[in-house]
């Protein structure tokens, strides 16, 4: 019981600035976190509190920080999911996962639908529910599932539940990722699932599901579960790491399932890595431009999160940071290239100290590391932790 525990939350998609080759991507000016205050002006207290509004490029608070607080910066090639949560457990990816911006090449469209049996629609870079509208009705009259990939390095697979059951659309989209490795090496397959009727009326549902590609080295999180210090990933955590270093998973509906799953584990748990995703910022609001929806949404959370620091116990550390940016005012509706938060919390923190710009997404994983006392002998990253420890 008296065990320190990692609690880490990913706010997916809670950039906080644009990074200095953000121009590169195609996302100068991006500020995810500063745009939606700007625009929306969401009270978040506890945030606050904790120095959010201190990890962005100008502070927009008077307010103290109460904890630990800075960004950090990615050097992986990349501004997707799989790259940031790998590069947070120290594995750097070095080669970008390939991105198909005008489609998949014919051979391998026409090479899926003979392993699926099933002709497809699409094959385009669409926004989700846009390409739902779109083809959502031919698909339920035809039965062929509707693929689609966007800016980022993704094959994605959306089927009604009522003519594509999900077990069957989980079926065919593990065909998809045994199909784009080797030389289409790409970085997740994602499965839509959806329901409604009509042009306008279709909903995602949350049996979604990522097929991720395998690590491509060995992260904290393998580490941990090989010193046994029992790692539980919440979210797609466990999709993103193809379920490597991964002892138990917990599939969530959305972000408040999420945090009451986590709070239950926090009270209840002996494991001692608790790995969250919170894919809601990402999926339902940035990729849909909806800069309202994700200003409640934080609200939300920053209402969970009292509750949350509430119930842990004097070792644990939280921390709370997120894998890219999807600001949701960009004229786009994809990732951005953005520096993300590291606040760190808990009973022992210090107050109010400052971790300035960190170099690497690693430095999180170096930081469990320390905190668990796993070997850390050839990971990239720096360790918070004399910095944070009172």
């Amino acid at each position: 019981m008296n065990e320190p525990r990692a609690i880490v939350i990913v706010c997916d998609s809670l950039g906080v600035g644009a990074l200095p080759d953000a121009a590169d991507f195609g996302d100068q000016g991006s500020n995810t976190l500063g745009h939606i205050l700007r625009d929306e002006s969401p009270s978040l207290p506890t945030l606050t509190r904790l120095g959010l509004l201190h990890t962005l490029p100008s502070p927009v608070s008077d307010v103290a920080p109460q904890s630990a607080h800075g960004r950090m910066a990615e050097i992986s090639a990349g501004k997707d999911t799989t790259t940031g949560h790998w590069e947070m457990m120290g594995l750097i990816v070095d080669e970008p996962f390939r991105t198909y911006p005008n489609g998949f090449p014919p051979e391998i469209i026409a090479e899926y639908e003979r392993r699926i049996g099933r002709k497809t629609l699409g094959n385009k870079a669409a926004s989700g529910t846009v390409i739902l509208d779109e083809l959502g009705e031919e698909h339920v009259k035809s039965g062929s599932p509707i693929v689609y990939t966007s800016a980022d390095s993704v094959f994605q697979v959306a089927a009604h539940e009522e003519v594509i059951p999900p077990e069957e659309l989980w079926r065919i989209c593990g065909v998809a990722r045994e199909l784009m490795r080797g030389e289409n090496n790409i970085g997740r397959v994602i499965a839509r699932p959806f329901t409604g009727s009509g042009r306008g009326h279709f909903k995602r549902t949350a049996r979604r599901r990522d097929f991720s590609v395998r690590p491509t080295g060995e992260t904290v999180v393998e580490r941990a579960q090989k010193a046994g210090r029992g790692v539980i990933g919440l979210g797609k955590i466990a999709d993103i790491f193809d379920r490597v270093g991964i002892d138990e998973e917990i599939r969530t509906e959305s972000n408040s399932d999420g945090m009451s799953r986590t709070m239950d584990l926090v009270r209840d748990s002996d494991a001692r890595f608790l790995f969250t995703n919170l894919v809601d910022f990402d999926s339902k609001y940035g990729h849909r431009n909806d800069a309202s929806g994700y200003a409640r949404a934080l609200e939300t959370f920053d209402g969970e999160l009292e509750t949350l620091l509430r119930t842990m116990r004097p070792n644990d550390l939280l921390f709370i940071t997120a894998d890219h940016g999807c600001d949701p005012t960009d004229v786009s509706t994809d990732h951005t290239r953005e520096y993300v938060p590291l606040l760190v919390a808990g009973p022992g923190v210090r107050e109010g100290r400052s971790l300035g710009t960190r170099r690497t997404f690693a430095d999180l994983g170096a930081s469990i590391c320390e905190l668990l006392q796993i070997d850390a002998e050839g990971l990239p990253g720096t360790s918070v932790l004399s910095e944070v420890n009172r």
